[in-house]
């Protein structure tokens, strides 16, 4: 029987709504640590507060978001713009191929771990502080595996550097959105979704010229060019996160209740573990949801990373590509990352926002779409996964002209970015403000393990089975997992009904 939602949970949720738009976002809510219970109520002065981020100067908005997510995409870059490196790699340091390909893969295990640092460093220190400290830090450390003279010095540098550059890829979103009204924080959150797979797939193209044009090493350093390239406009940025706001505020107006009012850092310290760790993992083992979204999107990961480990050695062995042509094979991944960000748009102006009009007009302004209306671009890309990843396999295993299996694997990343996208924003509606954040936290740590497993099994498969039977493999993985937003949009109310965290139903 479906668990009734008592009035209290219903005035908790219509709560922490209020407190989204008026611009906390769902990561602030599930990082923020129990504060005293006599604590002042600290606010912005009205809608039309200055220092409130949303309310800053349209260009100040803009330059602060193209600022942050090219940050975040050079972190992505520095993942996978050493992986055409790996042959010269197993070479120089006389290793297998399970070891030659962690420094690619050790990077996306780094990835999970990076929000242990920026979550609490956001929470004490401000947004804006998560990259100025932890940037540095990654940058030293991609500099550092430039110079490896070990494969085991090369690994270590390579985890901490995806540890450190992790806090700019997940505080990004935050950033974003404290930008962003809520009207458009589905469309935004879209946009950006798509920023971390394309510069896995365009990352492989510059670190393919870059290796045989200079080094493998060079590929590092070109990484940690990019990134200090990018992170000189994070600088000019000014603080987004409401609660610094208020409180650097609150100090320079000597008001003393809201400072009195601050957690231990111990209890700081147990509260970020409950919420990075301890809920994510009890949500993934007891939610249907996040068990479903994390396993997908997990899924999408790992066959990104898939791809940029197979793709040179397809091209080469079913069409003899040289070096410079079998680099340009990325071109279709990347397009097709890039054009996904169209029929999102569309899907979300044109149906999903429409709905929503509607329903504040016969409702009132405080009406929403339950989060199963964001499904139907993750419905669609479900269907057509399999087909692509089929078309693009054995297409290049019949050697039809090379350019049909490269618009396949655009296709492919089309329709995965589809799932993608919709599938995390379903799960961010469903669980709300309050638990949306270690909802996301479950399937971060699905989308980097998968993305850190997938690579050291994936040339192996395609070799041992062909590109035609390996992509049959991975379609079929593809369909076992199809019917997850099908099924959320049958069964989604009553499977949040059932939840065992308060969600908005």
């Amino acid at each position: 029987m479906a668990r009734a939602v008592s009035p209290i949970q219903k005035e908790r949720c219509l709560i922490n709504m209020q407190q989204l738009r008026d611009g906390d976002t769902a990561l602030d809510l599930a990082h923020q640590p129990p504060h005293n219970s006599s604590s002042t109520t600290f606010d912005w002065d009205g809608p039309d507060d200055p220092d409130n981020p949303r309310n800053a100067p349209f260009l100040v908005r803009i330059s602060t978001i193209c600022a942050i997510t090219l940050l975040a995409f050079a972190s992505a870059f520095g993942g996978s713009v050493i992986s055409p490196a790996t042959e010269t790699l197993l070479q120089e340091y006389n290793c297998n191929y399970e070891v030659g390909i962690l420094p690619l893969a050790i990077y996306m295990l780094g990835l999970a771990f990076g929000p242990l640092v920026g979550a609490p460093l956001s929470e004490t220190y401000g947004r804006r502080a998560v990259f100025v400290l932890t940037t540095p830090f990654f940058l030293i450390f991609m500099v550092s595996s430039g110079f490896a003279q070990s494969m085991a010095v090369l690994i270590i540098c390579r985890f901490f550097a995806g540890v450190f550059a992790s806090s700019n890829i997940n505080n990004a979103s935050a950033v974003v959105l404290d930008c962003t009204s809520d009207r458009y924080r589905g469309t935004v959150l879209q946009v950006y979704y798509s920023v971390p797979s394309l510069a896995a797939t365009f990352a492989p193209l510059v670190g393919s010229f870059v290796t045989r044009g200079l080094s493998w090493r060079w590929t590092l350093w070109v990484g940690a060019i990019v990134a200090t390239t990018f992170y000189l406009p994070v600088l000019f940025t000014k603080e987004t996160y409401k609660r610094k706001i208020l409180h650097d505020r609150a100090k320079q107006r000597g008001s003393t209740d809201m400072l009195s009012t601050q957690s231990s850092p111990g209890k700081k310290i147990r509260y970020f573990l409950a919420v990075l760790i301890q809920r994510p993992l009890h949500m993934l083992c007891t939610e249907p949801i996040v068990l479903l979204v994390s396993l997908f999107n997990g899924f999408i990961y790992g066959l990104t990373y898939s791809f940029v480990t197979s793709i040179p050695w397809i091209f080469q062995t079913y069409y003899s590509a040289g070096p410079t042509s079998e680099s340009l094979a990325f071109l279709g991944a990347t397009m097709g990352t890039l054009l996904a960000n169209l029929p999102l748009f569309l899907l979300d102006r044109y149906l999903y926002q429409r709905k929503l009009v509607v329903v504040k007009y016969a409702q009132g302004d405080d009406a929403r779409l339950p989060p199963e209306a964001r499904l139907p671009a993750a419905m669609l890309g479900s269907l057509l996964l399999p087909i692509t990843l089929l078309g693009g396999g054995w297409t290049a295993e019949y050697r039809v002209h090379w350019i049909v299996p490269i618009l396949f694997q655009g296709l492919t990343m089309m329709c995965s970015l589809l799932i993608y996208s919709t599938a995390s924003l379903f799960m961010l509606d469903a669980y709300g403000p309050l638990y949306g954040a270690s909802a996301s936290g479950a399937m971060m740590f699905s989308r980097y393990g998968m993305s850190f497993v997938f690579p050291l099994f994936a040339l192996r498969l395609f070799k041992a089975l062909g590109v035609g039977w390996a992509s049959t493999l991975l379609a079929g993985m593809g369909i076992l997992l199809a019917p997850t937003p099908w099924l959320f949009w049958k069964c989604g109310e009553k499977l949040r009904r059932k939840s065992r965290y308060e969600v908005c139903v």
